[in-house]
């Protein structure tokens, strides 16, 4: 049976969603399951909560622990599934950074971890770490797959798949929920019998296609779309809401105050929280995987310290990410005990990617995921070194990306001003040139639409004397 190797084991819901989800999968629920962390306390939370989730599925998997970097090459030595979940430099100190110093300089954030200078900064101190990561993994086990989940995904997975020998694929959970998540809020609705295309960049892929029975769906997704983010379509009662949303049992008490305090949102004031990115499909076109406040900082047109109506005009949540972390953060004290103590856990698989993966490839059964690969000629009209979002099928030859073609020539170009950072982040990591990362961050669509180039480079020096030792020297 397969060894899987989790890395960050320490993202203890993370791991129970894919961990868990290969306990109740036939072709793995005997794996040895190596989970490795820096944190003594979350991992042996981790493995509590696993043992029981284990012990409840019938105790086919083997746990093991492994802690701290001087531990690392064991828990990967015969590995053939490597999953990434890390987070260099965690929320206290490193993402407090990445969003307080560009806000001294006026410079506005929602997410920051995947584009912008907080996306670039994440990106500086995660990949030295997964070089590491790779070099012991061509030496103990060279034929493992590696299943990246960290962000930023195109900068790591790219930098991984041109700079290493091992292989890579970068997984990321908007390529699924795109198409439900638009039909289902138009209260078009959404099931199995729909059929999508989607391909782009990780977080800015593109919905292209959306049929259901051969009949385009796109004009009425459009339709209901203008009508959405102008306040007049009707969405029914709160419990119609909930119906056309899907809600399943995983929805507990705090999603649904979520999902009630956005009925009232648009009943009392005609707004919700996709309104950046119905924006972006009447203007380019097409829908976008990822959601609206990730959408609002990868391009120029919304966060503008010139135009502040814009934020309530268009619901962007202004520093959502570090609200998110405390939050989680609070949660975990709460209720983090009920997680790991709990004798009687148990687990329903998920529809991640990961255990899918791993079952074809075990299996040779085949499945097609959204993937991000190198452009290997996959989309002719973006540059061959950037790191793709597009259809694979997997079986047990790997990770096999489908041929695309070209994108229609708007979401091209959208792309690539995405693509330019990415490359020069990816340069600037691996060459520790601090000219190539005010490069990248002065290529940043948000960025330079808001601050001046001495600006910039003054920005990303405090953010290099914040960051001390997590970042390595630069010259």
């Amino acid at each position: 049976m397969p060894k899987i190797t989790f890395m960050g084991a320490g993202s203890t819901v993370f791991a129970k969603n894919v961990l868990g989800d290969c306990m109740m999968t036939p072709a793995l629920k005997e794996s040895t399951i190596a989970l490795y962390d820096i944190d003594p306390v979350r991992l042996k939370e981790s493995a509590a909560m696993l043992e029981a989730v284990n012990r409840n599925a019938g105790s086919g998997a083997r746990i093991e622990q492994y802690l701290g970097t001087e531990n690392r090459r064991k828990a990967l030595s015969g590995a053939s599934y490597v999953v990434n979940a890390i987070q260099v430099g965690g929320y206290d100190p490193c993402t407090i950074t990445d969003f307080e110093i560009p806000k001294k300089y006026g410079l506005r954030q929602t997410i920051a971890d995947t584009l912008g200078v907080g996306g670039v900064f994440r990106a500086l101190r995660t990949i030295p770490v997964m070089m590491d990561f790779a070099r012991d993994m061509e030496e103990v086990c060279p034929d493992a797959w590696l299943l990246n989940y960290t962000n930023p995904m195109a900068m790591l997975t790219g930098a991984m798949l041109r700079y290493t020998g091992v292989k890579t694929v970068g997984l990321c959970h908007s390529v699924q929920v795109c198409a439900p998540t638009l039909l289902n809020e138009l209260g078009i609705g959404y099931d199995d019998t729909v059929q999508c295309r989607i391909a782009g960049i990780n977080h800015q892929a593109w919905l292209l296609e959306c049929t259901k029975g051969g009949v385009d769906l796109y004009p009425e997704i459009k339709r209901r779309a203008l009508l959405y983010n102008e306040g007049r379509l009707d969405i029914g009662s709160f419990e119609d809401r909930l119906r056309m949303l899907q809600m399943d049992e995983e929805w507990d008490e705090e999603r649904i105050a979520h999902a009630r305090q956005e009925y009232d949102l648009y009943q009392s004031e005609g707004k919700h929280y996709d309104m950046v990115r119905l924006e972006l499909m009447r203007r380019f076109g097409y829908y976008l995987t990822e959601s609206s406040e990730h959408s609002s900082e990868y391009t120029p047109y919304f966060i503008k310290k010139n135009y502040p109506e814009l934020i309530g005009r268009y619901c962007i949540p202004l520093d959502e990410y570090p609200r998110r972390c405390i939050r989680q953060i609070d949660e975990w004290k709460k209720r983090g005990h009920e997680l790991t103590s709990n004798p009687y856990l148990s687990h329903v698989r998920s529809k991640e990617y990961a255990s899918r993966i791993m079952e074809a490839m075990e299996t040779d059964r085949p499945v097609r995921i959204g993937g991000n690969v190198l452009n290997s000629g996959l989309i002719d009209n973006l540059p061959s070194n950037a790191c793709v979002e597009v259809p694979c099928l997997v079986d047990r030859c790997g990770v096999q990306p489908c041929h695309v073609g070209s994108l229609p020539e708007q979401c091209a170009a959208l792309n690539r001003t995405n693509i330019n950072v990415q490359l020069m982040a990816i340069e600037a990591a691996m060459t520790r040139r601090k000219e190539a990362v005010y490069q990248a961050v002065m290529l940043d669509p948000h960025t330079s639409a808001e601050l001046s180039i001495d600006d910039i480079v003054a920005m990303c020096d405090d953010l290099f004397e914040a960051h001390g030792s997590w970042l390595p020297a630069y010259h």
